[in-house]
């Protein structure tokens, strides 16, 4: 490594890191064109299915936090090899799975060892590269950040179709297995500490597994089984706050917490953290809720789903260069400001949404949503950690990087739960005027019997198939309203994180790298 130039010295290792982020984050989403698919091979429930894209964000929340730890106990080489490889086998393992049950297993401990991998790819650009580069590095971060779950769709659409679900997670040997090898080979930021280990804030890990683990079962289960109207539910949501409060109280208060709350204290940080949860809400409830509404209301194939939701992806890739060129001259807090606020407005042009939505009709709400992605999220990485002092920045990492990706849980169960109680809501109302009253509901409905009828040689069972198909349209048509519903709640989410933007303090980057901070 010695023999390469000076300045390859930081890019290649860095490179390498970022392949292992890339592949991490695009896995949160590559089923999400196939979840028909996988749902039909483990003979899941359509409400059991979200739990394939939950269960690895809700591993990747409570390990995120510990990345800054997990660094400083087994260093950034060691820690990061171990992440590919566990990432890899457990890969190995959901392409294995034999029913939903063990797909949720196995799908948790996938994100729980490719978790460290994330934010240890946003401390590391803060050591590799100083001044001007590091709005480079953080628009790379970014970009990864925003477009690999972006592709996600696609790319595990074309391999659902051209080969089968299982290869979701096979695909993801061969990377592990080369990142594995290039961070051990090239990797050398600090030094492993196991004496960490003997102190550390077991109690306080325990507590935050608890917290978040109990919150995002609420979060998703609560609306199938009426929210608090349900034991379990209620227990659970006690559990969460309690351990929640307690968790807090502990990292406050212990003199070496695993998740460095006190970084909140900083104004630029707390709001990159609340932007960053938003942006989550954003980027992966969008990438869930669209190819579900393709799947299930369209009735397109994973590869149809993919292709249709490839204009994200290519939007993103050419707001990159946009955001680089302009970063160096515009204030970041601006260029959040537009990201942030194009994304609100792609919001509301989804919230148009129709049954025949397909390709074509996504394309301009598509681009609106993916072009200003890396203008929402490579700011925040810029503004929000670079405002703190390099020492702090591995445990500031990892609350920075799980607030994301609690976001993208918490929008998901959200958006689950909108879908199901809207849709109820919407299917009652057009039942409510699909009376004889209704004059236009009578003809179609005599007209769609006469046909049935002739078809099935039997008025009665002509009458029974046009009720059907009328109940069935009736139920598409509320489905679609309350995706609308769902988008126009991400909307609300956006035009309020825009706003925030400008109490932000604008950062200028230091002049020299920080040194081992570890």
């Amino acid at each position: 490594m010695n023999a390469m130039p000076a300045g390859w010295r930081a890019t290649v290792p860095f490179a390498v890191m970022c392949v292992g982020m890339f592949v991490a984050l695009l896995d949160i989403q590559i089923v999400a064109s196939s979840l028909q698919n996988i749902g039909g091979g483990l003979s899941a429930a359509q409400d059991e299915i979200s739990w394939v894209q939950t269960a690895y964000l809700i591993a990747e929340i409570v390990v995120i936090p510990l990345s800054g730890w997990l660094t400083r106990v087994f260093s950034t080489r060691w820690l990061f090899t171990g992440s590919a490889l566990g990432f890899a086998l457990a890969s190995l393992l959901c392409g294995a799975a034999w029913n939903i049950d063990s797909m949720m297993v196995f799908r948790a401990l996938q994100g729980m060892l490719g978790a460290s991998m994330i934010p240890t790819v946003f401390t590391s650009s803060f050591h590799y590269f100083e001044g001007q580069r590091r709005i480079y590095a953080a628009a790379v971060v970014g970009t990864i950040a925003s477009i690999a779950p972006t592709l996600g769709p696609v790319i595990g659409g074309w391999i659902t179709d051209t080969l089968n679900w299982h290869w979701l997670f096979y695909v993801n040997l061969v990377p592990g297995l080369l990142v594995a090898l290039g961070v051990a080979a090239l990797v050398d930021i600090d030094e492993p500490n196991l004496s960490l280990l003997g102190d550390a804030d077991y109690p306080g890990i325990v507590l935050m597994a608890i917290g978040l683990g109990t919150l995002e079962y609420v979060l998703e289960e609560g609306a199938r089984w009426n929210w608090f109207g349900d034991a379990t539910i209620r227990d659970c949501a006690w559990i969460a706050v309690v351990a929640g409060a307690l968790f807090v109280i502990r990292s406050l208060t212990y003199s070496k917490p695993v998740v460095d709350l006190r970084a909140l204290g900083n104004r630029n940080f707390l709001l990159g953290c609340i932007l960053s949860f938003v942006t989550g809400i954003g980027i992966f409830s969008t990438i869930y809720l669209t190819p579900l509404f393709l799947g299930y209301v369209r009735g397109f194939s994973a590869w149809q789903t993919g292709v249709a939701l490839f204009s994200t992806g290519a939007a993103s890739l050419v707001g990159v260069p946009i955001y680089v060129a302009l970063g160096r001259k515009v204030d970041l807090r601006w260029l959040m400001m537009f990201g942030l606020a194009s994304f609100g407005v792609a919001m509301w042009s989804y919230s148009f949404i129709t049954h025949d939505w397909g390709g074509e009709q996504l394309l301009v709400p598509q681009i609106l949503r993916g072009f200003p992605q890396v203008f929402a999220v490579g700011p925040a990485v810029t503004l929000g950690l670079g405002s703190l002092a390099p020492a702090r920045l591995p445990y500031a990492s990892g609350l920075f990087n799980m607030m994301r990706n609690l976001g993208g849980a918490v929008g998901i169960a959200a958006g689950d739960a909108i879908l199901n109680d809207q849709t109820n809501r919407h299917f009652l109302a057009i039942a409510s005027n699909l009376t004889p009253a209704n004059p236009a509901m009578e003809r179609l409905l005599t007209g769609l019997s006469a046909r049935l009828s002739a078809a099935l040689s039997s008025a009665d069972a002509g009458q029974h198939a046009a009720l059907r198909q009328l109940h069935d349209i009736a139920y598409r048509e509320a489905a679609t309203m309350a995706y609308a519903d769902a988008f126009r709640a991400i909307m609300v989410a956006f035009v309020l994180a825009t706003l925030l933007v400008p109490l932000m303090r604008k950062v200028a980057a230091p002049a020299q790298p920080p040194q081992n901070t570890h």
